[in-house]
């Protein structure tokens, strides 16, 4: 085994000059942190083999700093929510509040509306000024308090905006497109020379953030999506022939669909972006379905939204706002190519399609994700009041790291199709390994 370690450290805006007031003696000396040494690292890897070869890289862990780089008396924050909706949004907005202001004693927050563009005045509304009170109940609502937006903002608008309401610490709240313009205002804000620490706490409900084990929202979308999978088994089964047809998110990855399928227990077949699958022939998955109807009488499948884009004759053209590519909606595709086969071979099939995509989205946040994102957030005040910029607070094997902005967005992560996870889909399902 030939292993190097690298370390990946984050960017500082500048020298640590303060205190921090989380070192005020208290009543109780359990109440005080245990700060986090600039030499503490988490290992992106924890398992090794002997044949290994190459880089493990190293990230900063997260958490408080004894020494900060903004006095806490003179700095203003600001907090935006960026693309589609997900569970949690509202619980590190007000995780965020909380430290910034019983933690920190910055006097003031201002939450940013309807996504980059509230940091353009030209084309968005002005900010709110948060407050314990409006923040005190929003992590029981699903959604986001200050509204969301897809595409892209002028840089230096944005720049302009942050400088004249003396912005010093901003937080994006977001998945890919959002991660990758606090990277760009990062940028304008270094080449302006402006102090402004940017820290991102990654969105994204298809769990496929690389460097990170698992991102908020996710466990939430697995439970509503599990619900949901044990609905269409009873209405499968309450129909001769009855198919449940169950589309989950998961553009490039199958995290949530596997996931689901593995809570449920009730799923027959799972498709998923990174397994192509054939229709037709006798390895494909008609005929395997052909055979769990004439088995049991009923079925349910269970389809990620990118899953299947090979079978479309043109590729979906262009991107959505937030630079994504178009996908083909695989969902009614299916269920209109599984009713034609099953008709035209005079064995006619009785589908149920159910797409709880929006339902799920805009869900509150189950305990489970509740505990990261207090964690993410808190996590997130942390790095940039020590004035650490242009990265993303992640959690990651048990532990919380700072992983700069373009390493997280570089890749994405997805399910290995030769992984124990895509092998307990396979035994839980009983389907083929491929249709072929």
């Amino acid at each position: 085994m030939s292993i190097s370690e690298r370390m990946v450290r984050a960017e500082l805006i500048g020298p640590p000059q303060f205190r921090s007031p989380l070192c005020r003696s208290t009543e109780h000396q359990a109440a005080l942190p245990r700060f986090v040494s600039d030499d503490a690292w988490v290992r992106n890897r924890v398992e090794f083999s002997h044949t290994d070869e190459g880089d493990d890289l190293l990230f900063e862990k997260a958490g408080a700093r004894e020494q900060l780089a903004f006095d806490p008396a003179d700095t203003r924050a600001a907090i935006v929510t960026c693309g589609g909706l997900c569970p949690g949004l509202n619980n590190v907005i007000r995780s965020l509040f909380l430290e910034l202001h019983f933690g920190y004693g910055v006097a003031e927050v201002l939450g940013i509306r309807n996504g980059y563009m509230g940091l353009d005045p030209s084309v968005g509304r002005p900010p709110i000024r948060l407050t314990t009170e409006l923040v005190s109940t929003i992590h029981k609502e699903g959604g986001s308090i200050l509204g969301s937006s897809r595409g892209r903002q002028d840089m230096g608008r944005m720049a302009e905006f942050l400088e004249r309401e003396r912005i010093n610490l901003l937080f994006c709240i977001g998945g890919d497109g959002t991660q990758r313009g606090a990277h760009s205002i990062a940028t304008e804000i270094r080449q302006r020379g402006m102090k402004v620490a940017v820290v991102g706490i990654p969105k994204t409900i298809d769990n496929d953030l690389n460097y990170c084990t698992r991102t908020f929202g996710f466990t939430t979308a697995v439970e509503q999506a599990q619900g949901v999978i044990n609905l269409a088994h009873t209405e499968a089964a309450g129909a001769p022939r009855g198919i449940g047809l169950v589309k989950v998110m998961g553009r490039d990855a199958g995290f949530i669909a596997c996931g689901a399928t593995l809570a449920s227990q009730e799923a027959n077949f799972t498709l998923i972006p990174e397994v192509p699958f054939r229709l037709q022939g006798e390895r494909g998955l008609f005929a395997a379905l052909a055979r769990r109807l004439d088995e049991r009488d009923h079925a349910v499948v269970v389809v990620s939204e990118g899953a299947g884009q090979h079978l479309f004759d043109d590729q979906a053209e262009g991107a959505d706002a937030s630079g994504n590519r178009r996908y083909h909606d695989i969902g009614p595709y299916l269920k209109e190519q599984i009713v034609e086969h099953f008709k035209t071979i005079g064995n006619p099939v009785d589908v149920k399609y159910i797409d709880p995509s929006y339902i799920i989205r805009s869900s509150p946040a189950n305990t489970e994700d509740s505990f990261l994102c207090d964690q993410l957030a808190r996590r997130a005040v942390h790095a940039a009041m020590s004035g650490r910029t242009d990265l993303v607070v992640v959690g990651l094997n048990g532990s919380f790291a700072h992983v700069p902005i373009e390493m997280a967005v570089e890749q994405k992560r997805q399910v290995d199709p030769a992984s124990e996870l895509w092998a307990a889909v396979l035994a839980v399902t009983g389907q083929p390994a491929r249709f072929e």
